[in-house]
């Protein structure tokens, strides 16, 4: 009979044993493998083994720190030698049954072990997730990388978007050619070091990337690839899947363990103190859903404390918890988490330590009635939680029609799902507190949690319909309306739906963009181009004839689909809402009639627009050519704001309709330059614009990744001011710099300067202007009709 018996020695199992050792409680630690470690033992040799969080401390009898794979092990099992760890190896356990006191461990080929106590520190990695398509168990396929100096000139595809995946694909991209495939356009789940190692090199073209793509089939020798913009056969030596793992639920459930729910991915339950609903059965590591490693380390020294009644221990996090709840100290650490939990419907099915996990990257905010949360137009792409009180929308100009979230909604997922702007203000409704999650946290949830993502994604389509197309119908009558709603996913390029087809659906818009094209005397003609938030199909809906128009992505798109059924019900429920889809099928008609009277005159602005690529912009430079005197002072205005480069060519770029765009920065809605930089220079403010850092370090990886070439590699120069721009603007000191480097330089729309951009207030006629893409077609749409 032992104290306590630790099942599996990986990071938490260890420092749990080592510390039994320290103390001196009767333990035995058993290990399936010869060796200790088996996870980090099978890690890549030479992988960094990373110490994060930074400021979290480490609490344990075994050393842990930034090191190699093999430094780490070396000074673990130097560390389970000098503590006196009672370990037994190759003793693979089958079972566990009993109780606190009574424990009964099976293992394959011995004695049952008694036990008073269980730590099960065996954490995922014995029950990887596998690809499940067609050609999934070929030879080229593999899960596990030893030793990457093995392979070398041949074509990889690494599977994963994860630190796993990561280090593979860099560790590999030396000798061969290597492509790493995301489901994502980002890497959210990895650690802030390997992000910026895998940018860098898919920057530098080392790496190349497949974003936004699933594995469709893999063949002998290629792997077939989803992407938005279509199927793709990329050819491959090897496929090294590193696509995650599961719990080993079966087992756990077997020792009487219970999960929240049924899927797959999820965690078991653990209390506070690492305690499942198994009295004297504690859970540690990745398997209690905490899978840092340093965080796993000071979990088994706190386990060893707890079991052996120092149940004051807090944990190691715990004055950084303290620290977030500071706006509310009348709340403590555990209350505060436990009702979260319970108050917060998405958090409900969240292990209880991967919610604390999360709090520590989130903020606590104390809200008075009035309020604002944020602004409509903001780019801020956070997630907000009602802990308390409520919140109001506002989504049209009378504040009777604001509708009221109440404590537990979520807010603010359509930024994070869309990526836009923030489509509405929300301010505090009462005096409220709020949980602001960061993107990156939400992500690694949604991703980790598929519980969480589908209640996100549900919520997102019922959102969109009441903000869009349902603003004053019962929310309940929105939702049952949503459960009959479809999201549909296009390909840049690709149809909704034809002209002259029956109209079976609308759709609403959630993400990308889309063109109503039409056919005018064999002449494919733009009628109108529509971003997210408007709604397409309803005119065939209406009027019961087939589509009299086609609607094209512009990008890669997203809708939400509603069918002819569930439309006609709701708007023979609700006659306001079949008289307003009446006016618009009516506008639309006439604009289709303007088209087709228009034709051959001049060529669609939206595909002018679309061709440009301004649909993408947020911010759009415009000259008007009637107007413009060429005196170049908006050239010499933003040299001069910004020390001496200018940050716009006016004699470049297309012309429509005698409207000039030049070649200057559109403040992208999904900024190209943005995503690749290493050094993390290029930003966004909260109020729209792109800009870029003084730690810039000159790579030029934003001028190469720019498709409209408004970013310029330049050496900072004088800031000395003509005299003209000095009354204008005052005078400004004269800079120097013995920095030789250059920088990426791009207009910013003078962020930092009252009254806007220098190009604008310095024209003397007033034919420049900054304008978003709506605001260019009505200008440049009105000149065509004029010339």
């Amino acid at each position: 009979m032992f104290d306590v018996v630790i099942v599996g020695s990986g990071p938490g199992g260890l420092s749990a044993a080592c510390h039994a050792a320290t103390r001196q409680v009767s333990h035995l630690l058993l290990e399936k493998t010869n060796h200790l470690s088996d996870t980090i033992y099978k890690f890549q040799k030479g992988k960094p083994v990373m110490s994060t969080p930074t400021d979290l401390p480490v609490r344990a009898d075994i050393p842990f720190g930034d090191g190699k794979r093999e430094q780490v092990l070396a000074h673990w099992a130097t560390a389970a030698e000098t503590c006196g760890v009672n370990i037994q190896f190759n003793a693979q356990v089958t079972g566990i049954t009993g109780q606190k006191g009574a424990f009964r461990i099976d293992i394959v080929g011995g004695a049952p072990i008694e036990a008073e106590h269980v730590v099960l520190a065996c954490g995922l990695q014995g029950n990887l997730n596998k690809l499940r398509c067609d050609g999934a168990d070929l030879p080229l396929v593999q899960y596990q990388l030893d030793d990457p100096d093995e392979y070398e000139h041949e074509h990889i595809v690494v599977i994963g978007g994860g630190d796993a995946a990561i280090e593979n694909a860099v560790a590999l991209a030396g000798h061969n050619t290597v492509y790493i495939l995301n489901r994502s356009d980002e890497f959210a789940r990895a650690k802030p070091p390997n992000e910026a190692a895998i940018k860098s090199l898919i920057d530098r073209g080392v790496i190349r990337p497949l974003f936004n793509a699933d594995t469709a089939a893999i063949e002998p020798d290629a792997i077939i690839v989803e992407m938005p913009s279509g199927t793709q056969r990329v050819p491959c030596d090897r496929i090294i899947a590193r696509i995650g793992a599961a719990p080993p639920r079966q087992f756990v459930e077997n020792c009487g363990v219970t999960f929240p729910n049924d899927d797959r991915m999820a965690l078991p339950e653990v209390s506070g103190h690492y305690e499942s609903n198994v009295p004297g059965l504690y859970i540690i590591g990745a398997l209690g859903g905490y899978p840092l490693i340093k965080q796993a380390v000071n979990q088994g020294y706190e386990v060893i404390e707890y079991m052996a009644g120092n149940t004051s221990l807090a944990p190691a996090d715990q004055d950084k918890l303290n620290e977030k709840l500071s706006p509310i100290p009348d709340w403590s650490v555990d209350d505060f988490l436990a009702n979260l939990r319970e108050r917060i419907p998405i958090f409900n099915e969240m292990n209880p330590l991967m919610l604390r996990e999360s709090l520590l990257e989130g903020t606590v905010h104390r809200m008075s009635k009035g309020d604002i949360v944020f602004e409509r137009n903001d780019y801020t792409n956070s997630v907000f939680v009602i802990f308390e009180g409520a919140v109001r929308v506002h989504v049209s100009e009378n504040p009777e029609e604001y509708p009221v979230l109440e404590q537990g909604a979520f807010f603010g997922e359509l930024g994070l799902i869309s990526g836009r702007r923030r489509g509405a203000t929300v301010s505090a409704a009462s005096d409220a507190i709020l949980v602001e999650m960061p993107r990156r946290t939400m992500l690694k949830l949604r991703a980790a949690v598929p519980a969480l993502k589908d209640t996100m994604n549900r919520e997102a389509v019922v959102r969109q319909l009441q903000a869009h197309l349902l603003p004053n119908i019962d929310q309940n009558v929105v939702r049952e309306l949503a459960q009959e709603a479809q999201v549909k996913k296009y390909a840049k390029g690709e149809l909704l739906f034809a002209e002259g087809d029956d109209g079976d659906c609308m759709h609403l818009i959630m993400r990308g963009s889309v063109a109503i094209q039409k056919d005018t005397g064999g002449r494919e003609v733009t009628l109108s181009y529509l971003p997210p938030g408007n709604y397409v199909g309803e005119m065939a809906l209406i009027s019961g004839e087939p589509r009299g128009a086609s609607a094209r992505a512009v990008v890669e798109c997203k809708t939400i689909c509603l069918f002819k059924d569930s439309f006609e019900k709701i708007v023979d429920q609700h006659p306001e809402i079949r008289r307003d889809l009446e006016w618009l099928y009516e506008k639309r008609s006439e604009e289709t009639v303007r088209a087709s009277s228009q034709q051959g005159q001049h060529d669609s602005v939206v595909e002018f627009l679309m061709d440009q690529g301004l649909g993408e912009g947020t911010d759009i430079l415009l000259i008007d050519e009637t107007l413009c005197v060429g005196c170049d002072n908006c050239t010499s205005a933003c040299a001069s704001t910004h020390g001496g480069v200018c940050h716009l060519d006016r004699n470049a770029g297309p012309s429509y309709a005698n409207i000039h765009v030049p070649t200057s920065c559109r403040h992208c809605e999904h900024p190209h330059c943005m995503t690749e930089c290493p050094p993390d220079a290029i930003r966004r403010a909260e109020s729209g614009e792109v800009y870029i850092q003084d730690s810039c370090i000159g790579c030029g990886n934003c001028q190469r990744n720019c498709p409209y070439g408004v970013i310029q590699m330049a050496q900072p120069g004088s800031n000395d001011r003509g005299f003209l721009m000095s009354l204008l603007f005052g005078e400004r000191p004269h800079v120097t710099s013995d920095d030789d480097r250059k920088r990426a330089v791009k207009c910013d729309m003078c962020i930092n300067l009252p009254g806007g951009p220098a190009c604008v207030r310095s024209c003397p006629t007033g034919a420049a202007h900054r304008v978003s893409p709506e605001d260019f077609m009505a200008i440049a749409t009105k000149r065509g009709r004029l010339a």
